[in-house]
């Protein structure tokens, strides 16, 4: 059966059943229409149409062969029916409890599969925001864990990263922002071909990451094809490490090539079509000196070289060809115009000497093109149909396609998008460059970098990352982003799958004595994630001996009942201080009859550590921006912003379970954040701080405490404040395999669980 089924995005429910249906089983494809009035599944080629969602999903069960042979089946489709618009909460109720009983002891509804009943239901739930509102009270536990995981199979959250996709570029397709559905101009199904040109001079930086995946995703949309392309024209600064560090970036953001290639394979041709331009009349050799030209070009003066014969201008590229003294001293330039208004196309050089050896040619050229000549003659050699260029090279483009007419070679059609900024960011690689070299960070892959590697060990998921930079789509308008979206985005994808664990400030932490207790500790088994059993299980330690921090201890009032999490309500009988006001010790009463929901404060403890069962040490690492200005602007100086302290350490006691954590593990202490561990040092295991999206995770420290200040600059506490790390040796660089391999996938925001933040 040839079927398409057209979804519009706005529909009210949203058909989620029948659309999860076809997403799971493949049995129609599905085309995401914000104009279309209604639901439709196209059958057999336009002769058959069917528009209920009911009938569609009949129809989709039959040939996926999901309808299910129970005689259940339909009452369930019935429900699923009544479920979408059900609106009294004493029915939802109803409906709740009658499905949580009968998934008490089943996985699915219907046998011992998955069909077609546990779609249209789990859709009617999910369409339905009062049904939502009721289960996030986490009263159905059974249904709740039928409807997490049909909610987090691949296929379901492919289907909703592809609405929210559709929804977003729907929205920006306008005059300001071109999104995708505006597509490429010319393509052509199975005919496109990309390229991502990444110079190996350096690490890929969120702004490459953009790059290359709308390269992909054009490639992948027209069923063409994308070449990663090393542009590797400058022997001075490049290396191969510098392209294995690029490729293995690359396949952490899940962007395969279609085939790899270097600038490098086309110095011959490259070579001859120079020779064929300065033949032509259309190049010529020049020896002015940098600074004089530099001048000339912007004043719109001609070079006195400009009109020399084309027998001395080949003679001179030959000397260039050398390497000789001589030969340094001149390039060769484009002979387009010396007095264009735009200045891009003022004689361009298109050759210089560079005696360097290459890492890939060795000392075979003395000579070698730049960017702005090789990039089209190259990507018309390979073959590439659409060049997608940031906008920043806006002013080149006429240069671009003169080069190809110039050379009468293949037309590349030109897609340029917006460069992708942060605030307080630095994108520039000299600048980059400055840090590590003047060890204000530890090296490439410092949490504070913006590079990829830098990020990810920051806690940034490859999802997360893939799906920001798809949403911003190919956008014109030129801003600079705060950091908050991606940070949310990537919570909702570590949430459903992050630990729980807990922490407490070692300073000042203050004993309490439990009466009612266990006068000997006794261990029980709690799950890692309340809401997801299937993250695992960890050990917890209950005795009359534990431990709160300081702060939680002094806000306890005399005969106060608290819940102490994981264990129950206790009221607070004695409180001791000293002399500062520090508190020492408490003694309180273990009241296990007590409600919890009743109490105001909901506390993190931690048994006190003895022979039998210490208490591991961790040292929580949290990090300001490099710079203290949102956006640089032309004449800065970025060395005259530098952020003076950009990375505070907290010591803390947690639980004995993080003892199983590894590197690269994502994981959240409980009323502190979502931390990744990022391993030892010194013998102290280090947690960095992931920001989770909200205002005070993305806060500037440094402006924060310049704005709360009265008078001067405000000083960092100095209990939290450290000196950056020298930079480590970049060949090491750090991978975090674990923590976010390619098919972690967001889940609702229906079950989000909120946590306070580190510096509320």
């Amino acid at each position: 059966m040839a079927a398409i089924l057209t979804v519009p995005t706005k529909q009210s429910p949203f058909p989620y059943g029948a659309t999860a249906l076809a997403a799971y089983t493949g049995a129609a494809a599905i085309n995401f229409d914000e104009a279309a009035t209604g639901l439709a599944l196209e059958l057999n080629g336009q002769s058959e149409f069917a528009t209920n969602e009911d009938d569609i999903i009949a129809i989709l069960a039959k040939e996926a062969d999901l309808a299910g042979d129970s005689a259940k089946s339909p009452a369930f489709l019935t429900l699923a029916t009544k479920l979408r618009t059900l609106a009294a909460f004493p029915e939802i109720v109803a409906a709740l409890d009658s499905l949580d009983d009968h998934l008490a002891y089943r996985t699915y509804l219907v046998g011992h599969d998955i069909t077609a009943a546990d779609w249209a239901v789990w859709g009617a739930l999910k369409g339905n925001i009062k049904v939502l509102g009721l289960l996030k009270n986490n009263q159905h536990k059974h249904l709740l864990r039928w409807f997490f995981h049909l909610d987090t199979l691949k296929s379901t959250q492919t289907l909703i990263t592809d609405l929210a996709s559709a929804k977003a570029s729907k929205a920006r397709s306008n005059k300001t922002a071109a999104g995708f559905a505006l597509g490429l101009q010319g393509a052509v199904d199975g005919q496109v071909v990309t390229r991502f040109p990444p110079e190996p001079s350096g690490y890929l930086h969120i702004g490459h990451a953009k790059a290359a995946l709308l390269n992909q995703y054009f490639a992948r949309m027209y069923n063409g094809k994308m070449l990663i392309r090393f542009d590797d024209t400058n022997p001075s600064k490049e290396t191969s490490e510098f392209e294995e560090t690029i490729m293995e970036d690359l396949q952490l953001m899940g962007v395969h090539g279609d085939g790899v290639t270097h600038t490098s394979d086309y110095f011959d041709q490259l070579f001859d079509l120079a020779v064929k331009m300065i033949k032509e009349g259309n190049a010529y050799a020049d020896d002015t000196e940098k600074e004089q030209m530099q001048k000339e070009r912007f004043d719109g003066i001609a070079s006195k070289h400009r009109e020399d014969s084309v027998e001395d201008n080949l003679k001179h590229f030959e000397e260039m060809k050398t390497g000789s003294t001589e030969g340094l001293r001149w390039c060769i330039r484009a002979k387009i115009s010396f007095e264009n208004p735009n200045k891009a196309l003022r004689d361009p050089v298109i050759y210089r000497c560079n005696p360097t050896p290459h890492h890939r040619t060795g000392d075979k050229w003395k000579i070698y093109p730049t960017y702005d000549f090789a990039c089209p003659v190259v990507d018309s050699l390979e073959g590439v149909t659409h060049a997608l260029r940031t906008n920043e090279y806006r002013d080149r483009n006429p240069q671009y396609q003169w080069m190809i007419k110039a050379l009468g070679i293949r037309k590349v059609n030109i897609w340029d998008f917006s460069r992708l900024n942060f605030v307080y960011t630095l994108l520039s690689k000299r600048k980059l460059h400055w840090f590590v070299d003047n060890k204000h960070v530890g090296g490439w892959d410092d949490p504070r970098f913006p590079t990829v590697r830098g990020i990810r060990r920051r806690g940034m998921t490859v999802e997360a990352l893939k799906q920001f930079m798809l949403l911003q789509g190919p956008s014109q308008a030129a801003v600079s982003l705060e950091w908050d979206s991606i940070w949310s985005l990537n919570k909702k994808i570590i949430d459903p799958v992050a630990p729980r664990h807990w922490a407490l400030l070692k300073e000042k932490s203050v004993p309490v004595t439990i009466n009612g207790g266990p006068s000997t500790p006794e261990i029980k088994t709690l799950p890692l994630h309340k809401k997801n059993p299937e993250v695992g299980e960890k050990k917890t330690v209950y005795t009359s001996k534990i431990l709160v921090e300081q702060a939680d201890a002094a806000s306890f009032e005399d005969q106060e009942e608290v819940t102490l999490m994981d264990w129950g309500n206790a009221i607070v009988r004695s409180k001791e201080v000293d002399a500062s006001g520090a508190v020492t010790s408490i003694t309180m009463d273990l009241n296990l009859d007590g409600d919890f929901k009743a109490t105001k404060k909901k506390i993190t403890w931690l048994a006190a550590p003895t022979t039998e069962h210490s208490l591991p040490t961790a040292s929580l690492v949290d990090f300001d921006y490099l710079i203290t200005k949102k956006k640089l602007e032309e004449n800065d100086q970025f060395a005259d912003f530098v952020t003076p302290v950009t990375e505070f350490k907290e010591e803390v006691y947690a639980d004995a379970n993080i003892l199983n954590l590894n590197k690269g593990d994502i994981m959240q202490f409980e009323r502190k954040g979502y931390y990744i561990y990022d391993g030892e040092k010194d013998g102290v295991r280090e947690f960095f701080l992931i920001p989770d999206g909200r205002a005070s995770s993305i806060a500037s420290k440094w402006v924060s405490a310049q704005a709360a200040s009265k008078s001067g600059p405000a000083a960092v506490p100095a209990a939290k404040a450290v000196a950056a790390a020298p930079a480590a040796p970049v060949g090491s660089m750090y991978q975090v395999d674990k923590v976010n391999g390619d098919e972690v996938i967001p889940v609702p925001e229906t079950k989000m669980y909120e946590v306070k933040s580190l510096h509320d």
